[in-house]
């Protein structure tokens, strides 16, 4: 679905380049995370997922469409929306109906096709009976979930969401992430996941992980998270999680590679003892 090809961007002419030949596939209905430290370039290529960054080089390909082409934006941008960080960014309209409807009404469409993917967007991040409330007094994870609700009535196949929940608390976070589950597993909507957490990332099938501009890793989170030391040379973390189930593994209980949450190892402990 997207595609780059020894893709790479610099901010301005003389300035280091911020991503440096990056070539990758990403696939209808899969669920990628990226991750990195601060400044490895992780924000910079999910611009580039629907060219709201265009390369300095190479290509990127969006279902089958090259971001450098400017007659193929406005349909690049439809097919691959973006949720940002601060939800308050995108929400643009006093009342949660009104902000969902806001991207199908600039798609010129008729009021019941703007009433009907209102409607749809609400029921899949679960906040159909908050449609008449007023924007301003939703909860930071309730705008975030607005946010998607009106990304996903531009009927896109595909949602970048860059660091969606690093303003958010504990209760914000859960919320928005079983929303991004939930349209990738039911509805099979192709999810690029920019994160900082390392338990949101092992929710992906595949996790990028990103350093000085390059695309360093990319494998799932199993195999990306054994790789302990390498992490730590990179400056991540293992989510904690994975680290007790090594430790488990190595004093004899032999944990599944796929254990990835909390319940999922309590169940199979139990089931183990």
């Amino acid at each position: 679905m997207i595609r780059l090809q020894d893709a790479a961007y610099s901010y301005g002419e003389g300035e280091a380049m911020a991503l440096k030949d990056i070539n990758l596939a990403i696939h209808q209905g899969e669920f990628v995370s990226i991750i990195g430290h601060n400044g490895s370039g992780k924000s910079t290529l999910a611009k580039l997922f629907n060219a709201l960054l265009l390369p300095t080089r190479g290509d990127v390909i969006v279902g089958g469409k090259n971001t450098k082409d400017g007659e193929k934006l406005w349909a690049i941008r439809q097919q691959v929306g973006m949720v940002f960080q601060n939800p308050d960014n995108q929400i643009v309209a006093t009342t949660v109906e009104e902000d969902v409807a806001f991207g199908p009404e600039n798609l010129g469409l008729s009021p019941d096709e703007i009433g009907r993917r209102v409607d749809e967007a609400l029921a899949l991040v679960g906040m159909e009976e908050h449609r008449h409330r007023a924007t301003h007094l939703l909860s930071g994870g309730q705008k975030q979930r607005v946010a998607i609700a009106g990304v996903i009535a531009m009927r896109p196949s595909c949602i970048v969401l860059d660091e969606p929940t690093s303003m958010l608390d504990p209760v914000g976070r859960r919320e928005v992430l079983e929303t991004i589950q939930r349209l990738n597993r039911q509805e099979g909507i192709t999810v690029v996941l920019v994160t900082h957490f390392m338990e949101e990332a092992i929710l992906a099938e595949r996790v990028l992980v990103m350093a000085e501009g390059s695309l360093v890793l990319s494998g799932p989170p199993a195999d990306i998270f054994s790789k302990g030391e390498q992490m730590r040379q990179l400056r991540l973390d293992v989510p904690q999680i994975l680290q007790l189930a090594w430790e488990l593994r190595r004093s004899g209980i032999p944990v599944p590679q796929e254990i990835f949450s909390i319940n999922e190892l309590v169940d199979y402990l139990c089931q183990y003892a």
